[in-house]
């Protein structure tokens, strides 16, 4: 991991004046706030002329009044992880963090991810696009129970479902609809959870998820206290290398860039299935990246750093 631990940047001062942009519009609001709390502090105490932004309509208008140089995007879900944000700082020539406006739009497309994964070979689960309960039963029919359902350009596990009984479909549509108008859903796979986080090109070491709850949803990410992670994941150092190497190439495939994860579930037959791409991931006391940067041999410090650095490499 000494890729991952040498800093290209030195001079706090080399990064000029940075936004940090957190909080918006989306359903991932207070996680977003959250993160960028956290980030901001971190980069404040290294000597970087930080400023938190929480993120409005009139972002554009803040950016160019602020002068800033470059901006560190922590904002999580639609209108931040969804190429809007990325297209708005291409415009207004600004530097930023992470991956691009095509990649983070497909990111948080989990239909669109999933087809460009399965055009490149790449496992990823089966799925039907359905628009209503009855297609539901439909697309049981043809994956079989049990199910998840889900938005199709959501995070945090907002919105989703496991159905194991038609009696199910009506409110699991429901609860997805809400949130998207595309809803997608796959077989229920039953494995062990992974996810594996990517800086600067470097995969992290993996994190093995485990929760009493029925998912690992939403509660499970940011409250619930019984939550186990493991990392290191306990994994044979080959399986673990070659999910890593999945991880980085199910990464590049969507054009990613800068640093994001991957989230994969390996069945009982060691099968690994791609879930999705998560372009600008969680940076809370609960979150994944900042727990496998510590196991590389990185401080949180180190990597609000890191992660700021990339905005210097995708402005080059």
């Amino acid at each position: 991991m000494q890729q991952t631990q040498q800093r290209i940047v030195n001079d706090p001062a080399a990064f000029g004046k940075v936004a940090v942009l957190m909080g918006g519009w989306s359903a991932e609001r207070a996680v977003s706030l959250n993160s960028g709390q956290a980030v901001l502090t971190a980069l404040q105490a290294q000597a970087v002329d930080a400023h938190g932004i929480d993120v409005d309509r009139a972002i554009l208008h803040t950016l160019a009044d602020g002068e800033f140089d470059r901006a560190f995007i922590i904002l999580h879900g639609r209108g931040g992880e969804d190429g809007v944000m990325q297209g708005a700082l291409e415009v207004l020539g600004l530097p930023y963090t992470g991956s691009g406006v095509l990649a983070s739009a497909l990111g948080m497309d989990k239909l669109r991810t999933k087809q460009v994964w399965q055009s490149a070979g790449l496992a990823t689960p089966p799925y039907r696009i359905v628009g209503s309960p009855a297609d539901l039963a439909t697309a049981a029919a043809a994956l079989g129970l049990p199910l998840a359902v889900k938005p199709a350009c959501e995070g945090s596990s907002i919105g989703i479902s496991r159905v194991t009984d038609p009696a199910q479909f009506q409110t699991a549509w429901e609860r997805a609809a809400a949130c998207d108008s595309l809803v997608l859903v796959e077989p229920w796979i039953t494995g062990q959870e992974y996810t594996g986080a990517i800086l600067q090109d470097v995969a992290l070491p993996l994190i093995g998820l485990d929760t009493p709850r029925e998912f690992y949803d939403y509660e499970a990410k940011y409250h619930a206290a019984d939550t186990r992670y493991r990392c290191p994941c306990g994994l044979p150092d080959a399986q673990e290398a070659a999910l890593q190497k999945l991880v980085s190439q199910a990464f590049a495939t969507v054009g990613g860039a800068g640093w994001g994860r991957v989230d994969l579930l390996v069945d009982g037959q060691g099968q690994p299935w791609l879930l999705e791409v998560n372009t600008v991931p969680g940076m809370t006391d609960h979150s994944l990246v900042p727990m496998a940067a510590r196991v590389a041999g990185l401080s949180f410090a180190d990597l609000v750093w890191r992660i700021l650095e990339t905005s210097l490499i995708q402005a080059g």
